[in-house]
Order: structure tokens, then C-alpha cells, then sequence
């Protein structure tokens, strides 16, 4: 595989975590995706064409995916706030999914998808365009996925809560009715997807924020379907991230 990922910075980057380029060339290859916390538009190229554009929801389980010989793939890795206020809708319905889009969505047939530096620096001024006329962003929720994702998940539901000034009950609620899970879940997931590099580069004891080896192990399998030892081994590029961790 050829792997390259561009992350952002600025304003945008409150929205969008990553811009990302995969490319298959030898041969079909299956894949499992792993939960990390975050949800993809991704656009797939055949025979240097656009063939294919889709979104996909949050993953809070590991996905079996196949990619076909001789496709590229650029991908835009965005943060849960931007369900919200780039797409403007809840994207409950798409956990553990995807759905297809028009092929002409956000002008796509115009990009220059040939360069991953132009193609993504076209598709940033097109988002920001749009996140320059929204009228207003709730601070609250701005805050609160800021400190989520600084945090990497590595927070409590009360310490949001007193953080944000929302109730448990409320910030919940707002996770189940957009996302389809709760707050806590979202932030076991973000904690679990942080150790991926860890256990990319053969660390299999956990630094902080778990009891002990085998609490680390029981969550790692929850949300992954298999133990740190088998991600790190990762035979035959089984898992992508940990494959992809390993060329950026």
C-alpha cells in the first residue's frame, strides 16, 4: 500500500483531524478498521476516474472492509462536531456504516484529486467557506469536543460535565440522539485508539488511565475484537491502522 496523512491546524483543525491518501495496487486486499473516534468522507478514484464517494459514521467496533486492485482513496478524518456544522445532521444512523453521496458532492469532479497537496488544499477553502457562514457555534459544544480530543478521551463524564457547564444527563443525551452512544463509550474509544501507536512500536503495558494489564487488555478486545499482542503482531497487515502507523 502507498499511505500518506496531512493533519490540519488553525480553525479548521476544531473540525477536521486529517486529510488522508491511501492507494492499492497489487491485488484486492481485506482489511479490518479499527474505532478511533472520529467519522470519514472519502472519496475512491478507478482507473483515474471518480468512482465513488461516501461518509461514513463513527465506528465503535472493528469493520471488515475490501479494497479493490488499483484504487486510490483520499479521505477527510473529521471530528464530531462537524456532523453538526459542516454536514448539518446527525449521524446516528450511520454508526458502524456508511452511505453513498452524488459523485458531484462538494464539486468533487473538479478537484484536483492527481495531487493529494492541491486536492486537499481545495477541499479546505471549500469548508471553510462554509464554516465562515454559519451564524453562530454553540460554545458549549465547541468546548467540550476541544477538550475531548485534547484530552484523548482521558477525561470523566462529571469532569465535563463541570467543565462544560451541561448535566450528565444532558451531555448523554446529546451523544445518543446524534452519535448513537453515550459520552463515556465515545471517550473509551478515543483512550483506546490513543494506545494504537504505543502498541504499533511493541509497548503492550498501558503508561496511565488503566488499573492494571488485564483492564487493559478486557478494554483494548472490547472495542477491537482482539488482544494488544495480536494488533502489534498484525499478521498480514490485518489491521490498517496499525499498518498505516507504521508509514507515516
Amino acid at each position: 500500500m502507498n499511505y500518506q496523512e496531512k493533519h490540519t491546524k488553525g480553525f479548521i483543525s476544531n473540525f477536521i483531524k486529517s486529510f488522508w491518501e491511501f492507494e492499492n495496487t497489487k491485488k484486492k486486499c481485506t482489511y479490518e478498521i479499527l474505532p478511533d473516534g472520529f467519522f470519514d468522507l472519502i472519496f475512491e478514484f478507478r482507473n483515474g476516474l471518480i468512482s465513488g464517494i461516501s461518509l461514513t459514521g463513527v465506528w465503535t467496533k472493528q469493520i471488515k472492509i475490501s479494497i479493490p486492485q488499483n484504487t486510490k482513496m483520499i479521505g477527510v478524518r473529521f471530528k464530531l462536531i462537524a456532523s453538526e456544522y459542516i454536514f448539518k445532521q446527525s449521524i446516528k444512523e450511520l454508526k458502524n456504516t456508511r452511505t453513498e453521496l452524488p459523485l458531484t458532492f462538494l464539486g468533487a469532479e473538479n478537484l484536483p484529486f492527481q495531487n493529494f497537496e492541491k486536492f486537499t488544499s481545495s477541499l479546505s477553502r471549500k469548508i471553510m467557506y462554509s464554516l465562515k457562514n454559519l451564524k453562530s457555534i454553540d460554545n458549549r459544544k465547541f468546548e467540550l469536543f476541544k477538550i475531548i480530543y485534547e484530552q484523548k478521551g482521558e477525561i470523566t463524564v462529571k469532569e465535563l460535565s463541570e467543565r462544560t457547564f451541561w448535566s450528565s444527563r444532558q451531555l448523554n443525551r446529546y451523544f445518543n440522539n446524534n452519535f448513537g452512544f453515550s459520552l463515556k463509550k465515545f471517550c473509551n474509544i478515543l483512550k483506546c485508539n490513543s494506545s494504537f501507536p504505543q502498541i504499533a512500536n511493541g509497548q503492550l503495558f498501558p503508561e496511565k488511565d488503566y488499573y492494571d494489564q488485564a483492564h487493559f487488555i478486557k478494554s483494548i478486545k472490547q472495542y477491537t475484537g482482539t488482544t494488544p499482542k495480536e494488533l502489534y503482531r498484525n499478521k498480514n497487515d490485518r489491521f490498517l491502522q496499525l499498518s498505516t502507523l507504521r508509514k507515516v
